[in-house]
Protein backbone atom coordinates (compact mmCIF):
# COMPACT_ATOMS: atom_id res chain seq x y z
CA UNK A 1 0.00 0.00 0.00
CA UNK A 2 1.58 3.27 -1.06
CA UNK A 3 1.60 6.69 0.60
CA UNK A 4 -1.06 8.13 -1.70
CA UNK A 5 -3.50 5.34 -0.82
CA UNK A 6 -2.88 5.87 2.89
CA UNK A 7 -3.38 9.64 2.51
CA UNK A 8 -6.66 8.94 0.71
CA UNK A 9 -7.83 6.56 3.45
CA UNK A 10 -6.79 9.05 6.13
CA UNK A 11 -8.76 11.79 4.40
CA UNK A 12 -11.84 9.56 4.14
CA UNK A 13 -11.47 8.69 7.83
CA UNK A 14 -11.00 12.30 8.88
CA UNK A 15 -7.50 11.57 10.25
CA UNK A 16 -4.46 13.81 10.13
CA UNK A 17 -1.28 11.73 9.93
CA UNK A 18 2.29 12.94 10.22
CA UNK A 19 4.99 11.28 8.07
CA UNK A 20 6.10 8.94 10.89
CA UNK A 21 2.52 7.73 11.41
CA UNK A 22 2.12 7.24 7.67
CA UNK A 23 5.23 5.08 7.52
CA UNK A 24 4.04 2.99 10.48
CA UNK A 25 0.56 2.55 9.04
CA UNK A 26 2.03 1.68 5.66
CA UNK A 27 4.03 -1.19 7.19
CA UNK A 28 1.06 -2.39 9.26
CA UNK A 29 -1.25 -2.33 6.23
CA UNK A 30 1.35 -4.21 4.17
CA UNK A 31 1.50 -6.91 6.90
CA UNK A 32 -2.30 -7.14 7.02
CA UNK A 33 -2.57 -7.48 3.26
CA UNK A 34 0.11 -10.21 3.25
CA UNK A 35 -1.87 -12.11 5.90
CA UNK A 36 -5.07 -11.75 3.86
CA UNK A 37 -3.20 -13.08 0.83
CA UNK A 38 -2.04 -16.11 2.81
CA UNK A 39 -5.59 -16.76 4.03
CA UNK A 40 -6.97 -16.52 0.51
CA UNK A 41 -4.37 -19.02 -0.71
CA UNK A 42 -5.69 -21.76 1.60
CA UNK A 43 -7.71 -24.40 -0.27
CA UNK A 44 -11.10 -24.56 1.43
CA UNK A 45 -12.83 -26.68 -1.21
CA UNK A 46 -14.93 -29.33 0.47
CA UNK A 47 -14.96 -27.56 3.84
CA UNK A 48 -18.46 -26.82 5.08
CA UNK A 49 -18.90 -23.30 6.46
CA UNK A 50 -19.47 -23.02 10.21
CA UNK A 51 -22.04 -20.74 11.73
CA UNK A 52 -20.07 -20.84 15.00
CA UNK A 53 -16.50 -22.01 15.74
CA UNK A 54 -17.64 -24.05 18.76
CA UNK A 55 -19.52 -26.29 16.32
CA UNK A 56 -16.15 -27.97 15.63
CA UNK A 57 -15.92 -29.04 19.27
CA UNK A 58 -19.46 -29.88 20.30
CA UNK A 59 -23.02 -29.92 19.01
CA UNK A 60 -24.78 -26.62 19.66
CA UNK A 61 -28.41 -26.23 20.48
CA UNK A 62 -30.20 -22.92 20.71
CA UNK A 63 -32.21 -22.70 23.91
CA UNK A 64 -35.49 -20.98 23.17
CA UNK A 65 -37.57 -19.38 25.87
CA UNK A 66 -41.30 -19.76 26.05
CA UNK A 67 -43.09 -17.06 24.05
CA UNK A 68 -45.43 -15.55 26.60
CA UNK A 69 -46.55 -12.05 27.60
CA UNK A 70 -44.70 -10.94 30.73
CA UNK A 71 -45.45 -7.21 30.70
CA UNK A 72 -48.75 -5.39 30.83
CA UNK A 73 -49.81 -2.61 28.43
CA UNK A 74 -48.36 0.61 29.87
CA UNK A 75 -49.08 2.90 26.91
CA UNK A 76 -51.23 5.33 28.90
CA UNK A 77 -48.62 5.60 31.65
CA UNK A 78 -45.82 6.13 29.13
CA UNK A 79 -47.80 8.72 27.17
CA UNK A 80 -48.84 10.68 30.27
CA UNK A 81 -45.63 12.75 30.33
CA UNK A 82 -45.47 13.37 26.57
CA UNK A 83 -45.92 17.02 25.55
CA UNK A 84 -48.07 16.09 22.52
CA UNK A 85 -49.97 12.88 21.72
CA UNK A 86 -52.38 11.94 18.93
CA UNK A 87 -54.21 8.59 18.82
CA UNK A 88 -51.64 6.91 21.04
CA UNK A 89 -48.60 8.22 19.16
CA UNK A 90 -45.98 10.78 20.18
CA UNK A 91 -46.13 14.00 18.18
CA UNK A 92 -42.84 15.74 17.43
CA UNK A 93 -42.06 19.00 15.65
CA UNK A 94 -41.34 18.79 11.94
CA UNK A 95 -37.58 19.03 11.46
CA UNK A 96 -37.27 18.43 7.69
CA UNK A 97 -38.93 20.73 5.21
Amino acid sequence: MNTEEIKHLAKLSGLELNPAEMALISEEMRAILLLVGKLQAVDTAGVDPLFHPIALIEELSQPFRIDQVTETDLRDVNMACAPAVHEGLFLVPKVIE
